[in-house]
């Protein structure tokens, strides 16, 4: 796999669960624009860094109402439950800081978790939760990467 430049592309932790069952549909044209060029590059093989907070997704949702989502209470506390789950099953470092490449193997590792509901904890509540569940359990056809 080669490295698609140096660098490294900033991670909340619960967008490394949304990146799972993307099929290309977002909160607007530039989010989903943004995500689909994002998830390339990390197909082919850019750093993920994981940073709390508004990441290089959240970008992608520009606006005021979209600012004080991604600082909202009820998303961080879904980035700690996404990082405690990927913690405990060991898929990803969940540390600030962490730098990793999402493999082919570790994407599929993450995916089975998911598939097998042992990773959604921090999906409760979502908006986009039971087009997510439809897509695991369709096996993640139609997905991005």
């Amino acid at each position: 796999m080669k490295s698609a430049g140096r660098k490294a592309i900033r991670l909340r932790p619960h967008h490394l669960l949304c990146m799972l069952t993307y099929i290309g549909r977002g909160y607007s044209p530039a989010f989903s624009l943004n995500m689909t060029r994002l998830l390339r590059l990390i197909a082919r093989g850019r750093l993920v860094l994981i940073r709390p907070g508004p990441d290089a997704i959240c970008a992608g949702n520009a606006g005021r109402a979209a600012g004080r989502h991604c600082r909202s209470a009820s998303v961080r506390a879904r980035d700690a439950r996404a990082a405690q789950d990927l913690q405990r099953l060991r898929l990803a470092p969940m540390r600030t800081g962490a730098r990793f490449r999402l493999t082919p193997a570790l994407f599929a590792q993450m995916r089975g978790a998911y598939a097998l509901g042992t990773s959604r904890a921090s999906c409760a509540g979502c908006a986009w939760k039971r087009l997510c569940d439809g897509v695991a359990e369709n096996a993640f056809a139609g997905c991005v990467i």
